[in-house]
C-alpha cells in the first residue's frame, strides 16, 4: 500500500490545524480526500494518548473552564428520528479547561453537556493537577456537583454568571447583549480578582477559528464523532506544543515545563 511521506503528511495536517476544511485541504496538497480522513483519524489518536500521559502532575493554580457548541451528523432538528437522542448525532458539547498563567489546556471531552459529562470532565481535570487550584465556571449547574465530587472540597471554586437583558430585537445569529456579571463564591476562598472566565472563553474563539467543523454556519462539519474528537485532539496538541503563544512568547507546554522546544508538525506525525 503507498504511504505519503513525512513532507506531504505535514503539509496536509499543517492545512487541518490552520482552519481549513478537508476538502480545502484535499485541493491545496492534492491529496484524496479518504486520505485525509485517514490520516486525521490516526494522528489525532495518537495526540490524544500522547497529552493523556504527558498532561499530569501540572502546576496549574489558575484554572478556567466553559464550554463549546458545535454538532456533527446533523443539525439537532434535522437528527432522524431512528438517531434522536443517540450522542453523536445532533448538538456535541466540548468541555474545556485553561491555565490563566501559562495558557496551557490540561483537559477537554467531547460529550454531550450533562450532569455525567461534567462529572466525568471535572474528574479527569482533577486528576491532572498537583496542587490546589482556583477554579472559575460559568454558571452552568452541573458544574455544581461535578466540582464537588471531583475535588471533594479541596479547591477555591467561583461560578461567574453573565446577565443578559431581554429583548424582542435580538438576531438569530446574535446573542442577547451581556449587561453585567455577578461574582459568586461556591466554596474554598477564591481570590475574586481572579474571578473570571475571558481565557476559557477566548480559547472558544481559537478552536472556531482553527477548526473548520466548529465554524458558525458551517458546511464543513463533522459526519461521525470519531472524527471531531480526533480533530480536537490534534488541535490541542498543536496549541500547547506548537503554536508560540503571542503573551508568552513561547509555547504553553514550553511554559508549563512540559518541553523544552517548539515542537514541530513532524514531531507529531512522529508520534504515530
Amino acid at each position: 500500500m503507498n504511504k505519503l511521506d513525512t513532507t506531504k503528511r505535514a503539509q496536509i495536517i499543517g492545512c487541518l490545524v490552520e482552519g481549513n476544511s478537508i476538502r480545502a485541504t484535499c485541493r491545496l496538497t492534492g491529496a484524496a480526500k479518504n486520505t485525509v480522513v485517514k490520516l486525521l483519524a490516526d494522528v489525532g489518536r495518537a495526540c490524544a494518548d500522547y497529552q493523556d500521559k504527558t498532561l499530569r502532575n501540572l502546576p496549574c493554580k489558575n484554572i478556567q473552564c466553559d464550554e463549546i457548541w458545535s454538532f456533527c451528523y446533523s443539525k439537532e432538528k434535522n437528527v432522524p428520528a431512528e438517531f434522536k437522542g443517540v450522542f453523536g448525532y445532533g448538538d456535541v458539547w466540548t468541555w474545556t479547561a485553561i491555565d490563566a498563567d501559562t495558557k496551557l489546556v490540561p483537559s477537554w471531552f467531547v460529550a454531550n453537556r450533562s450532569a455525567e459529562a461534567a462529572k466525568i470532565f471535572m474528574e479527569d481535570l482533577s486528576s491532572r493537577l498537583k496542587n490546589r487550584v482556583q477554579l472559575t465556571t460559568d454558571g452552568h449547574r452541573a458544574y455544581l456537583t461535578a466540582v464537588e465530587s471531583a475535588f471533594a472540597g479541596n479547591i477555591d471554586y467561583a461560578m461567574l454568571v453573565k446577565l443578559y437583558e431581554s429583548s424582542q430585537e435580538e438576531t438569530r445569529y446574535s446573542p442577547a447583549r451581556c449587561t453585567g456579571s455577578e461574582k459568586r463564591r461556591i466554596s474554598g476562598n477564591p481570590d475574586a480578582k481572579l474571578v473570571s472566565t475571558s481565557y476559557a472563553e477566548r480559547q472558544n474563539l481559537t478552536m472556531r477559528m482553527s477548526m473548520r467543523r466548529f465554524t458558525r454556519l458551517t458546511n464543513a462539519f463533522s459526519k461521525k464523532i470519531d472524527n471531531l474528537a480526533a480533530a480536537v485532539a490534534l488541535h490541542f496538541m498543536y496549541y500547547n506544543f506548537c503554536r508560540i503563544h503571542k503573551t508568552l512568547r513561547v509555547t504553553p507546554a514550553m511554559e508549563a515545563g512540559l518541553t523544552d522546544h517548539v515542537w514541530t508538525i513532524e514531531e507529531i506525525i512522529g508520534l504515530v
